[in-house]
């Protein structure tokens, strides 16, 4: 996914909506130019002759010409190097960052049918996620992190109140206790999901404490 210092990289289809929101928060680190050209498209150097524009020859370019250009090539390559080889050998024709990144989106977001199809395949997941038999309270909560990440990243619009009653219902049945205390308790329209674990992995600590 990336680092402060290492661009995020587009693996698969799977990992494109985090890939996206990511790489558009790097470059916006990195160098806001890039992603103002990305979203601008290239400009064309121009310059007027007989009152007409024209396009300039590269032997009469300025320096701020070339700049431009630079700027341009750089927004391009940028993409580009995100890109797995196995994806990129797809979107050789692209010129243009602007052209490349949208022919990514139209090809792994889709079109509004696909689009809604992804969403009601999220939604069925989250409405069908429970707790498997045999894996530690760790990896559940990883798993629905993962889950809500990416409905969040689909656009799919779930509540505070939903996301917090799904994750403690889908708790293990020794869980019942606990649950019934934090929901009686605790406000779940306000509280966020980080500080819904937090309270779920304070009464685990607590239960081990008191089993010791």
């Amino acid at each position: 996914m990336g680092t402060t210092s290492r661009i995020p990289r587009l693996l698969n289809a799977e990992g494109f909506p985090e890939w996206k929101y990511r790489i558009e928060k790097y470059i916006k680190m990195k160098d806001f130019k890039i992603w103002r050209n990305i979203l601008r498209g290239p400009i064309r150097i121009t310059t007027v002759v007989d009152d007409t524009i024209v396009y300039k020859r590269v032997e009469n370019y300025t320096d701020e010409d070339f700049e431009k250009v630079e700027e341009q090539e750089k927004a391009l390559a940028t993409l580009i190097m995100t890109l797995s080889l196995e994806i990129a050998q797809h979107f050789r024709e692209y010129t243009s960052a602007k052209a490349l990144w949208e022919a990514l989106i139209e090809v792994y977001e889709g079109n509004e049918d696909m689009k809604q199809s992804r969403q009601d395949m999220l939604r069925q997941k989250f409405n069908m996620f429970n707790y498997v038999l045999g894996e530690t309270l760790e990896n559940q909560l990883q798993r629905f992190i993962t889950l809500t990440t990416k409905i969040s990243s689909a656009g799919v619009s779930v509540t505070r109140s939903e996301i917090n009653k799904k994750l403690l219902n889908s708790l293990p049945k020794c869980w019942d206790m606990n649950v019934s205390v934090i929901k009686k308790t605790k406000d779940l329209k306000k509280l966020s999901l980080a500080k819904t674990m937090a309270i779920i992995k304070a009464c685990d600590l607590d239960d081990k404490q008191e089993g010791d």
